[in-house]
């Protein structure tokens, strides 16, 4: 590889100088093209995905609230015992 094929890729890279970056305009126009190019990406899940995924999430909230409801209820009854309630 030649000196200046080096030189070229090593300006085009992500490591350039501060002088050679693009203005406040610039970079906002590049987040926004990368958030619609990320956009384009998305799939909208179906009706029935979504009330499968609606049911796994209350489930899980349920159970949840069952473990820490019952560590609650466990440790407050000893709490009482131990502290003479």
């Amino acid at each position: 590889m030649s000196e200046s094929a080096v030189t070229e890729h090593e300006e085009k890279g992500p490591h350039r100088k501060h002088s050679e970056r693009r203005n406040i305009f610039g970079r906002i126009a590049l987040f926004v093209r990368q958030v619609i190019a990320e956009l384009k990406k998305v799939v909208t899940p179906s009706r029935e995905e979504t009330l499968r995924y609606i049911w796994i999430v209350l489930g899980f909230v349920l159970v949840m609230m069952l473990i820490v409801g019952v560590f609650d209820f466990v440790l407050g009854f000893l709490a009482d015992k131990v502290f003479g309630g």
